[in-house]
Parts: structure tokens; sequence; C-alpha cells
């Protein structure tokens, strides 16, 4: 068969232009690190790469919400850590009160302190995350949670927990609701709170008292002493007797319906001494009581008035545990939350570098193979161009002359 001049001349230019072209790519592939410089190199492998490219970028996300969460948490724990301190030293407060509740002049200052730890407490509870979000607003980030109005401090925040998406698969609060902190909080021990009778007339205190068998049956009742050494105890929810004639002693525990508390001091004839379930009473109105009793303390020698100041104080010093109980809960949540981010940002980065190291074995330049196909390129053009020029001269003209 006979080749004819323009088709040696085209075969051989398509040739190296072939060649040419392979050793740009390989040139490229080294230049840029990547195997694939189109998704035609290699389809099944482009998709996946977009797959897990998509998947990258989902994780990165995720590490991103995980670390602002972490950070939001941080700081109420930072600001919970605040407010537990606070509430310590008013319990310490409120122990030194107990003991110079007749000095006038000690009480008025500690008074002042009350107000300033007021103050305080409730710069804490409206304490925002440093870009404007308060941190216990519930779902409400730009709402201020506690205003003091002239009937007390309220609450402006809602119920809502704001939620972060830390995982393919989990949503976690990032914050807490300032209503289940500071506004929700159990009075007397949590179950029920003892309070004195507002007309008696002895020097009698009852104590907040504990439950013996759980859990609280939730009846109300009130002890009415008959006379200064017996007492009788009624339930007021079902209205019917408990037990009469029972033996007075200062000190001594009264026991019934699987509860227990104590009676010290020398009750009057008449007085009576209630037990009721526990509500719900916020820290702020406990600490507004505090200040009430600081403000007026009783008289020197005022045996009835001081009773009645110890009652309060240690209504009041009861709460305040309870305040710190819900404050020690939340920061407890808190904390699981924050150790949870934590093995989930583990977890996030390993799987961000499987997904590197996957994608780079889908799109990434093997080097080795690459140089070694760019010498065999340029030796097969090299070859093929000197070939060419010595089959080009293979023409009847150059014998021709």
């Amino acid at each position: 068969m006979r080749i004819s001049t323009s088709t040696l001349f085209s075969e051989g230019v398509t040739a190296m232009q072939q060649m040419q072209n392979n050793l740009a790519r390989t040139n490229l592939q080294i230049a840029t690190g990547q195997r694939m410089l189109s998704p035609a190199d290699d389809p099944a492998a482009a998709a996946r790469a977009i797959e897990l490219n998509q998947s990258d970028a989902s994780n990165t996300q995720l590490a991103a919400n995980r670390t602002a969460a972490a950070n939001t948490l941080a700081l109420a724990e930072g600001v919970l850590s605040g407010v537990t301190s606070a509430l310590q030293d008013l319990k310490s407060i409120g122990v030194e009160a107990g003991g110079v509740m007749t000095n006038a002049t000690s009480m008025k200052g500690i008074a002042t302190t009350l107000r300033g730890r007021m103050q305080e407490l409730l710069g804490l509870a409206n304490s925002t995350d440093g870009v404007g979000n308060y941190l216990f607003s519930g779902g409400q980030g730009k709402v201020k949670p506690f205003v003091t109005t002239a009937t007390g401090t309220t609450y402006q925040g809602d119920d809502v927990q704001r939620q972060v998406q830390v995982s393919a698969s989990r949503q976690m609060a990032a914050t807490e609701a300032g209503s289940d902190i500071f506004m929700r909080v159990r009075n007397g021990n949590g179950s029920f709170q003892t309070s004195a009778g507002t007309g008696n007339t002895g020097t009698g205190i009852i104590d907040q008292g504990q439950v013996l068998t759980a859990p609280f049956n939730g009846n109300s009742y009130r002890v009415t002493f008959t006379s200064a050494t017996t007492f009788d105890v009624q339930n007021l929810t079902s209205a019917t007797t408990v037990s009469t004639g029972n033996t007075y002693v200062s000190g001594q525990a009264v026991t019934f319906d699987g509860i227990q508390f104590e009676i010290s001091g020398a009750p009057a004839s008449g007085d009576t001494f209630d037990v009721k379930p526990s509500a719900n009473k916020n820290v702020f109105d406990t600490l507004n009581d505090f200040i009430a009793l600081a403000d007026a303390p009783p008289a020197p020698g005022d045996a009835q008035a001081a009773a009645k100041f110890n009652q309060g104080l240690q209504q009041v010093l009861a709460s305040l545990d309870q305040a710190m109980n819900s404050v020690l809960s939340s920061r407890a949540t808190i904390g699981g939350r924050l150790r949870e981010i934590d093995s989930l940002q583990a977890t996030g980065e390993s799987l961000g570098l499987q997904y590197k190291n996957t994608l780079s074995k889908i799109q990434d330049t093997d080097y080795i193979q690459a140089v070694t196909d760019l010498n065999k390129q340029q030796l097969a053009l090299q070859a093929s161009q000197q070939s060419f020029a010595r089959v080009s001269q293979l023409s009847l003209f150059d014998y021709l002359r």
C-alpha cells in the first residue's frame, strides 16, 4: 500500500501533538498536585471526590458549631461559678447576721452589703456572650432577662434553650434558661417548707425538716400548741387529725407521715407551725427577704422579735441552699455538655483526617509515577520528532536534483 506524503505528514504531526498534550498534562499534574484535572479524567473518582468534599465541608462546619457552643457554655459556666461564690458569701453573711442581730450598726452594714450583692447577682444573671446575646434569656438572646421593678425582679426571657447542631445526628443546648436557674427555686428543703404562725406570741422556732420516706406526699400540716408543753398535729389537706396531746420537748424531733422536723424554744399556747409543699421562689425575692430582715433587726432583749428574726433567717438560708443546688445542677449539666463536645470534637477531627486521606488517594498526584511518566513521554516525543524528521526526508523529490 502506498502512503501519500500528505498522509505521512498529517499522521506524524497528529502523533506528536498527542504526545505534547500528554506531556503538558503530566507537567500540569505535577505542578498542581492534582491527578484529576477534569472530571473526564476519572468520572467515578470525580463523583466520589465531590461527595467527600461535601462531607468534609459539613464536618468542618460542625466543628465550628461545636467550638461556638463550647465557648458559650464555658462562658455560662464561668458566670455560674461567680453566682455560686455570691451565694456562698450570702450564706456566710446570714450566719454572721444571726450572731449580731441585735446590733443595729452591724445589721445596717449587712443590709448595705446585701444590696450590693443583689446588684452583683443581677449583673451575673444578665451576662452576655460578648457579642450582645444574653446567656440566660432562653431563646430570646437580645432580650435582657432580668429586670427589677417596683414589685420585684421579673424574668423577661423564655424557657427555650438555643440548640446547636454539633454532629450529623445531635443537637445540643448551648444556653440555659434563666427561669430554671434563678426563678424556679424550690423553697424550704425542696419538698416542703415550714413556717411559724404570724400571730405566735412565744419564742418557738421550727427548722426546715427533712423527708424520711420519699417521695413527700404533698399534704399540708399544722402543729398547734394546746399548752406550753403539748401540741396537736392536723392534716390540713385531708382535714383530719394526725395526733393529739403530744408532749413537747425543745429540740426533739417531731415525726409523722414520713417527714421529720424540730421545734425549739418556748412556744406559747395557741402558737402554730405550718408544713406546706415547697413552691417556686426566685433567688432575688429570697435576697429581698434577707434585706428586709437586716433592715428591721430585733431590739435587744425582745425575745419574741428575736425568734421571728431567727425564723425568717432560717428560711432565707434554706432558700439560699436550694438556690445553690439549682446553680450547681446547671453547672453539672453544662459540664456534661462540654465533655460531650470534647468527645465529638475528637471524633470530628479523626473523621476530617479520614476524609482528607481518602481525597488525597483519589485526586492527588503520585509524584513518583508522574515523574516517571514525564520522562517516558519526553523520550517518546523526542524519538517521534527525530523519527519524523528522518521519515519526512524520504521523498522522491529529495533525490531529483
